[in-house]
């Protein structure tokens, strides 16, 4: 099973603004976004992210949201609320027949996800765009990743997509 991280980041590495803002996102970044999830079997979210997604984005695959919170209430069908460790999850995620899994943040799950070194490739679409405040793209923890670049794709005359190999 191959696992993506993907995201749209500000050149200074913000994944959403001040109150969770992802107002400076591009048409382009959002249009990539959607191939990328009509493309994988399972998205895989935080809490955060899940509670400020609109319910319209839940219909196209398979959601899984990593809470430790009970009795969140369920914006469609196809999600499945874990408290499980990532291994465990992307091993019951394999069990299924899933064959591509995609991480869409937050930072926490970012970071938990690498540091236990479960991805495989990175997508990331850069916004020509700095933030001085936001959520960054890993919450603080303790690894080092190395990337081999496996290609750099202008998406429109200001958003490029940086796609990398994670080494292992």
């Amino acid at each position: 099973m191959k696992t993506i991280l993907y995201m749209a980041i500000t050149a200074n590495g913000i994944i959403a603004g001040e109150k969770d803002n992802v107002s400076w996102i591009s048409q382009d970044a959002w249009k990539s976004y959607m191939e990328i999830v009509k493309s994988i079997d399972c998205m895989i979210i935080g809490r955060r992210t899940y509670e400020v997604m609109p319910e319209e984005e839940f219909k196209d695959c398979d959601y899984v949201v990593f809470t430790s919170q009970k009795n969140l209430k369920k914006k469609g069908p196809k999600i499945r609320f874990v408290s499980e460790k990532p291994k465990e999850v992307l091993k019951l995620l394999e069990k299924e027949g899933k064959k591509r899994v995609c991480i869409c943040g937050g930072a926490q799950i970012n970071s938990l996800f690498m540091k236990e070194n479960l991805i495989d490739e990175v997508f990331l679409d850069l916004e020509p765009v700095f933030l001085g405040k936001g959520v960054k793209l890993f919450a603080d923890s303790d690894f080092e990743t190395k990337l081999e670049l496996l290609e750099v794709k202008k998406m429109s005359d200001n958003l490029v997509q940086l796609h990398y190999k994670v080494l292992k």
